[in-house]
């Protein structure tokens, strides 16, 4: 189990940046890449991403209820590259772990992970607005986030990361 202050500390490692979604189907296992991935609650604590609804990918995970989140490192952009193009054998040279809460794939590399159950999923022109519920997260390594801006990856400038805290919404 894991509190609000659990689940704060470790989506402070998520920037507006690109993750790699997870399962486990009966086939192998699955994944796309997202460029779009948020906090939506503390208490019941939820994540979202968007799944374009042309992905060919996320229709294979939803009936399975079940799905990990990898938030990819700067160095991961040949990942990134990997999970985003359509068919193929993604995982071909992945290093990879089963999650205890749901048999995910979480990959090993990824600086945090967040293994989720399908809470629900909204309609959000090409894409889908999805909700997963946290059911265990973690870090896994340390470094700086892959960053998707400008049309291009880019990296965090190296130097302090000591900042304040901020609270939203009050």
């Amino acid at each position: 189990m894991f509190d609000s202050d659990r689940f704060r500390q470790v989506m402070g490692h998520v920037p507006t940046g690109v993750a790699v979604v997870t399962a486990m189907t009966r086939q192998g296992p699955v994944g796309l890449t997202v460029g779009s991935f948020v906090s939506a609650s503390l208490d019941p604590p939820l994540v979202g991403f968007l799944p374009a609804r042309t992905s060919t990918t996320w229709p294979l995970i939803v009936p399975l209820g079940t799905f990990c989140v990898n938030v990819l490192g700067e160095d991961d952009e040949s990942l990134c590259r990997g999970f985003a193009r359509s068919g193929g054998s993604k995982f071909d040279g992945v290093d990879w772990t089963l999650s205890e809460a749901t048999g995910s794939p979480v990959i090993s590399g990824a600086l945090a992970w967040f293994d989720c159950a399908f809470e629900h999923s909204y309609p959000a022109g090409d894409h889908l607005f999805v909700l997963g519920r946290v059911l265990d997260l973690g870090v896994r390594a340390q470094g700086r986030p892959l960053i998707f801006c400008h049309g291009r990856y880019q990296q965090l400038a190296t130097g302090s990361t000591a900042g304040s805290a901020v609270s939203f919404g009050g």
